[in-house]
Formats: C-alpha cells, structure tokens, sequence
C-alpha cells in the first residue's frame, strides 16, 4: 500500500455556526499529484488550513505524516498559500532564500537555489530586483519558487494559477510534473478544472464543503455528459429526429454559417446510433462532431447527483 502522506477523517469547521467544511474525508498519497477542486467558495482553502494545523477543525482528525500537523512536520512540506505576501522591500532573490533558511538550508546553498530556481522560472534579470518593482505575475513566481527552495518532499500549492498568464501557467505546469517525477508529492487546489485534468493522478472534488467525488480522473470523466455535435446547412430541422436520444439544445453554426445542435446522449444511446439515424433520414451534416468529456462537465454532473441542492 502506498504511504499516506495526508489524511483527513472526518473534518469539519464552522464559521459563526455555518459549516464551511463538512465532514471531510481524503487522502494523498506518496508520488502522487492530487487535484483539491472546486468553485470559489467551496472550502478548499479552509480544509488546506486544517491539514497544515493552521486551523483546528471542529470535528474530525487531520494526519501530516502520520502525526498530528507540527513544526517537525511542516518542515517537510512546502506551502503556497491563496493570499500572496512577501517582503516587498526584499530582492528575489533574498525572498527565496530567505524562506529556504527558515527551513534548515545553510546560506550559501539557499542562494544558490534562488539563483538556480529563478533561471528555470525565466527571471534571471530578476532576482536583484525587489519585490515591489516586480509585475504581480513575477511577484507570483518568486513566492512559488520560495515555496519550493528547501525541497519538500510534499508541495501544497492553494490556487497556483491564479494571476499567471497562459505561458507562465504552462511552465508551472511543467514545474509541477517535474517535482513529481522526482519523487515529490504534490496537492493542489484550483477551481480552473483544465490544469487538474492535465496533471493530476486523482482529484477530490468539492462543492460548499462537501465532497462529491474522489477518485481518478479517468473515473470522473466517465461521469460527464456524452454528447454529440451536429451541423447542418440552414433551413433543416433535425431537433425531432435528434430529440430521440437526448436533451437537444439549438447552437450556433460554426463562424455564423448553417445551424447546429448539440445532443446531450440519453443513457444507452450512442454516437453512431445518432449518426446512422441521420443518414437514413437524409440529413445533409455540415459536421458530426461527438464531443469529448471535460472535467467540468463531469463536476456539473457529480454535484447535480450527490448535492441536487447546488445544482
């Protein structure tokens, strides 16, 4: 069995008496990349909170390690938290080494790594600079390296995409597989489902601080809706036909031109019963397109299920 790294049993906080969290349970394990999700407001920076002991949770038990959350233990994670604050009157590279030393690394080697770790960040010119005449973005950077400098054998990152642009967040995604492949173990919250659909081994997903799946992504998407896209040259009706296998909903045609439909497929039903139909009805089709699940459809679905409340 693989080393359970975090757990949470049972965990639940309440705020003014509302529950933020409910009754949480989750485990990462060694090795892997775990995916916290869900909307803002969900309660995945509070259950962060809890399993890094900067919160108690009102009920439940939160293992670091097999132990209770401690400053032993806590110096073998690394932890980027939601709201970003560093020393603004610091350079770069002072900040990184600055948080590397709070962690046991000798001076030398602390600024050894911000040197190292900004060049692989594309912020070599940088790392003289203070904080304060860094872009927000940079700023971002410099305090996910600094998260990073001691090497941690567990990363938890709280919305590390949040503020990159679509470049920046490709290299932390590239960092991300990096620390994993060298045998970190990685937890990270976002309530972007694409970044966790393209790294993670298992995801939890919550909503309003109860869980709704956890499990692999491959097992979530397979929850998501199956559907099909169809196009047509103007003036075709085919939402009686399509209605046959499933809810239909009117769509525009691509660049303006013709109109489709898109088929969210009814239990049982397939593409190629669709397309066969189609065919023998004589539908003139400008595209048959059947779409590919996303992690978000998938996370619609599963709240719809587990909490029709939200839905």
């Amino acid at each position: 069995m693989p080393e359970i790294i975090l757990s949470l049993k049972g965990v639940t906080k309440r705020y003014g008496g509302v529950p933020a969290v409910s009754e949480l349970d989750m485990a990462v394990t060694r090795g892997s990349i775990t995916g916290f999700l869900g909307p803002n407001g969900a309660g995945k920076t509070t259950s962060l909170r809890m399993a890094l002991g900067i919160l108690r949770p009102d009920a439940g038990q939160v293992r670091l390690f097999g132990r209770p959350p401690s400053a032993r233990t806590l110096d073998r994670v690394g932890f980027l938290p939601e709201e970003r604050g560093i020393y603004r009157k610091m350079t770069a590279e002072q900040v990184i080494a600055f948080f590397a030393r709070l962690k046991g690394v000798g001076a030398a080697e602390a600024m050894k790594r911000a040197r190292d770790r900004l060049a692989r960040f594309g912020l070599e010119g940088a790392g003289r600079k203070k904080i304060r005449e860094l872009s927000k973005g940079m700023a971002q950077k410099v305090q996910i390296i600094a998260a990073m400098a001691h090497e941690p054998e567990f990363i938890i990152l709280d919305e590390p995409f949040s503020g990159l642009d679509p470049v920046n967040q490709q290299v932390l995604e590239s960092l991300i597989r990096a620390e994993a492949e060298s045998g970190k173990t990685i937890l990270f919250s976002t309530h972007v489902m694409e970044h966790a659909e393209r790294l993670c081994d298992r995801i939890v997903l919550i909503a309003r601080g109860k869980k709704v799946f956890d499990g692999r992504v491959d097992e979530a998407l397979a929850a998501a809706p199956r559907r099909v896209v169809i196009e047509t040259p103007p003036g075709e009706d085919v939402e009686a036909l399509l209605s046959r296998f499933g809810a239909v909903v009117r769509i525009p045609g691509a660049e303006g031109a013709g109109q489709a439909w898109q088929v969210d497929l009814a239990p049982g039903a397939g593409a190629q019963e669709v397309l066969k139909a189609c065919v023998e009805a004589g539908v003139r089709l400008a595209r048959f397109e059947p779409a590919r699940p996303h992690l978000h459809d998938a996370f619609v679905r599963l709240v719809a299920e587990k909490q029709p409340e939200l839905a």
